[in-house]
């Protein structure tokens, strides 16, 4: 046989060597491109998330499953008093005051205010499972973006926004084609500090997006315990039955803040259709 026939021939026998399961193994098929999120490199910023530990304390073993895996699971983004990013760490990390007080750790967060064709106001009760503020009602979402490429988005603040539409399906039910992210406008940014009940709190950088959207509203039962319209003259009376102490009626520490600063004034611009003209970015209103 000639060297020529040899080489043309080697290629064949290792195909057919390669095809067959009996001397190769083949590897498990690639993921859809889709599943792969693009991690932001810790390194360069300072992460705490060495110091969570999955055993916790006994305190901890009563949590709800699904606050337990968020807890653990999502990655706030850790900011200076300027919002400038520094790190990041666990959900469970940043709510727990002994961090908060013996480290400063402060979180960038969101509180969406969501108003419907009637400017009626679209709150929540927070459910009875979550770990910071059960059961107090408050504004229609609020949350953090999370350390991830998408929510880390400065410009416009539109990781905030991507992050805000994330949760308003998680916790309402309410799809991504309601909500769209250029429907939101970010009025101002709030720093405020609040203790839960000695153990949790929040430190938080919030940001405070508003949007006049009909939606259709299906509460997550394992985030919201109940849902409501208010209009403004049902949103004082609401205060005033939390300030009276009647029904045990609590509203959210950072909800107050923005009732008591800013809500009423916002609200006029919500109905004029003028919201653009309320919004300052620049300033963060230390409460």
């Amino acid at each position: 046989m000639s060297a020529s026939s040899c080489l043309f021939n080697l290629p064949l026998i290792r195909f057919r060597s390669l095809s067959s399961s009996r001397f190769l193994r083949l590897p498990p098929p690639l993921p859809s491109l889709r599943s792969v999120s693009v991690p932001i490199p810790p390194r360069k910023f300072r992460a705490f998330s060495g110091t969570t530990a999955m055993t916790t304390d006994a305190k901890d073993a009563g949590m709800d499953a699904v606050q337990r895996r968020l807890m653990f699971e999502d990655e706030c983004i850790l900011v200076d008093e300027t919002d400038r990013v520094v790190g990041h760490d666990s959900k469970y990390n940043c709510h727990l005051m002994e961090n908060i007080e013996a480290k400063n750790l402060l979180h960038r967060a969101f509180s969406v205010f969501l108003f419907n064709s009637n400017y009626e106001l679209l709150l929540q009760q927070r459910s009875k499972a979550k770990v910071t503020f059960p059961l107090v009602w408050t504004n229609t979402c609020c949350s953090h973006p999370l350390y991830r490429e998408s929510e880390l988005i400065e410009e416009n603040a539109l990781g905030v926004r991507n992050a805000a539409q994330r949760k308003l399906l998680d916790e309402l039910g309410i799809v991504a084609e309601d909500v769209p992210v250029d429907e939101f406008t970010a009025l101002g940014r709030m720093l405020y500090k609040a203790p839960s009940d000695g153990k949790w709190g929040e430190h938080e950088l919030d940001y405070l997006l508003f949007i006049v959207r009909d939606v259709k509203v299906e509460p997550n039962p394992d985030e919201v315990a109940e849902i409501k319209y208010v209009s403004r003259e049902g949103l004082k009376e609401l205060v005033r039955k939390a300030d009276a102490g009647e029904e045990g009626l609590k509203l959210s520490p950072w909800f107050r803040l923005v009732v008591d600063n800013f809500l009423m004034k916002w609200w006029d611009h919500v109905e004029k259709g003028t919201l653009g003209e309320a919004v300052d970015m620049k300033t963060i209103h230390k409460l």
